[in-house]
């Protein structure tokens, strides 16, 4: 009988060890989902519908000197085109404060720029992009199921409702919803949300923006060209990710990054690198890194009039 029980248990951790070696790869970024605790035992967290809008209602947030806002739009929008709102003062904060702001819009991405007048509040300028999102009190719930840390929660603004969050890895993004639903035609082009996380963080953070996001790994490759980060001759980790927010690309690094690469936050894709970049040095920007690659794919790295930074890749 213990010959038995001794036979079967070795059989099931067979199958046991069978099963595990047929799981995908991508079971890395399989949805366990965040737990709650129930009655004393963890629970998994219910499902949350999708709250995104469209990657033309995402922004990335700009802070510039109130003194440098000019020279900042004007030498974007004459780099990529477009058009920016009219200027005006609010309090964009839950605490006291006053900035310059406006929209900025191109057909590569969508900014919300910021000159503040006053010191800036804790934790704004950290977060790198702003989410347009169907219901903001269910898509903080949404980002707290998936694991998100709520640093700012739901507040008021002039046009309509915010919050901030941080994700697992330090990536530090808003949610914003507007009284009066904007419209916005799609993009020319989508730009990358360029996020930088560490080893030890990456399987986690993704799975958990999968979470929230609803979206979908287009490419995990593990040895993607470093020189796309300023390290040529050496490999990174480089995962792509699509869903109603836009695109996120994410380098997966020993965070040994030459500058400027971890400060930009953003790509936009053009039909003519070399035409962007004469453009971007026309008006006032510096190339940081000139254009690396071959043929259709090359990148090259830009700081605006400001200090605004940001890749620039040819469009594929």
């Amino acid at each position: 009988m213990l010959k038995s029980i001794h036979r079967f248990r070795q059989i099931g951790l067979l199958s046991a060890a069978v099963l595990i070696g047929l799981t995908p790869v991508s079971s890395a970024f399989a949805d366990a989902g965040p737990t709650e605790v129930s009655n004393g035992k963890p629970a998994l967290t219910g499902k949350h519908p999708d709250v995104s809008v469209g990657a033309q209602y995402d922004t990335t947030h700009v802070y510039v000197a109130s003194a440098d806002l000019d020279a900042f739009v004007n030498s974007f929008l004459a780099t990529f085109g477009g058009k920016a709102s009219p200027r005006a003062v609010f309090t964009v904060t839950p605490t006291p404060s006053r900035t310059a702001s406006q929209y900025v819009q191109t057909p590569v991405g969508m900014l919300s720029v910021f000159g503040f007048e006053t010191p800036i509040p804790y934790p704004f300028g950290d977060e790198r992009t702003g989410y347009l999102v169907t219901d903001i009190d269910q898509a903080v719930k949404a980002a707290r199921a998936a694991g998100a840390d709520v640093l700012v929660d739901t507040f008021d603004d002039p046009i309509g409702k915010d919050a901030v969050i941080q994700w697992p890895g330090g990536l530090t993004m808003q949610l914003y919803w507007h009284t009066q639903a904007p419209n916005y035609g799609p993009l020319q082009s989508v730009p990358d949300n360029r996020v930088y996380v560490s080893r030890d963080a990456a399987n986690n953070f993704v799975r958990r923006w999968l979470r929230f996001s609803h979206g979908k790994v287009v490419s995990d490759n593990p040895r993607a060209d470093a020189g796309v980060i300023g390290r040529p001759g050496e490999t990174i980790r480089e995962i792509r990710i699509n869903s109603g927010f836009g695109r996120m690309v994410i380098f997966v690094t020993d965070g040994k990054l030459p500058f400027p690469f971890g400060r930009e936050t953003t790509g936009y894709a053009v039909d003519n690198l070399e035409q962007t970049l004469e453009r971007a040095q026309g008006a006032g920007a510096k190339v940081l890194y000139p254009a690396y690659g071959h043929g259709a794919d090359r990148t090259a790295v830009v700081e605006f009039p400001g200090g605004y930074i940001a890749e620039v890749h040819d469009r594929q």
